[in-house]
């Protein structure tokens, strides 16, 4: 199995962890599994085996993490985090974002643990084993959780997404790359230029 899922570099369900049967996994039953190296996370209920990051998605998500730390929290606006770092938005859905962002106000969401609850920004940055995930059902759940703004950061085009949440489900500000500065709602007047998220 080992093999298997090294071979095929995209995100699967652990079926061959023991615990409890598949959809009925909680945050309980994560916090017990023996660290065997890899990364783990929840999707409601569903124990999934998430791929290691290739070199490229790396220097992206450094430097993405590198210029919100300058920007939020030696500017004392609130913390950074960066993966792996476990999200737990419900008992059933545990994730590790790539970077995430709590503001001051929000600070008691941080614990040793992890964060519990809504992050105020959660950055994903696609790879070919997570773009559908990240697209389909963590914008689906970050959104239901109630996490205010998500950007979906594509390494290739070097151009960032932005999603608001209205409600409880995520609106589109449009895409930016290059000179463009990040028109961000929950940290307004960010002085960075997408490019320089990019090697």
């Amino acid at each position: 199995m080992t093999t298997t899922v090294q071979k095929s570099g995209y995100i699967i369900p652990a079926n061959w962890v023991p615990g409890p049967k598949q959809g009925e996994w909680t945050y309980d039953d994560y916090i017990k599994l023996p660290d065997d190296g890899r990364r783990y996370e929840i999707l409601n209920g569903v124990l999934l085996l998430m791929p290691a990051p290739k070199d490229s998605h790396q220097k992206t998500v450094l430097r993405i993490a590198h210029y919100l730390l300058v920007n939020v929290e030696f500017a004392g606006l609130g913390q950074v985090r960066m993966a792996p770092e476990d999200v737990i938005l419900g008992p059933k859905n545990v994730f590790q974002p790539d970077v995430l962002v709590v503001l001051n106000e929000h600070l008691e969401r941080l614990t040793e643990a992890g964060v519990m609850g809504a992050p105020d920004l959660t950055v994903e940055v696609l790879s070919p084993s997570t773009a559908l995930d990240d697209r389909v059902d963590k914008h689906r759940e970050y959104a239901l959780a109630g996490v205010p703004e998500y950007w979906i950061v594509n390494s290739e085009t070097k151009v960032v997404e932005v999603f608001v949440l209205e409600g409880k489900e995520y609106r589109s500000l449009g895409e930016f790359g290059g000179k463009d500065q990040i028109p961000s709602l929950v940290l307004p007047g960010l002085p960075v230029h997408v490019e320089q998220f990019f090697a």
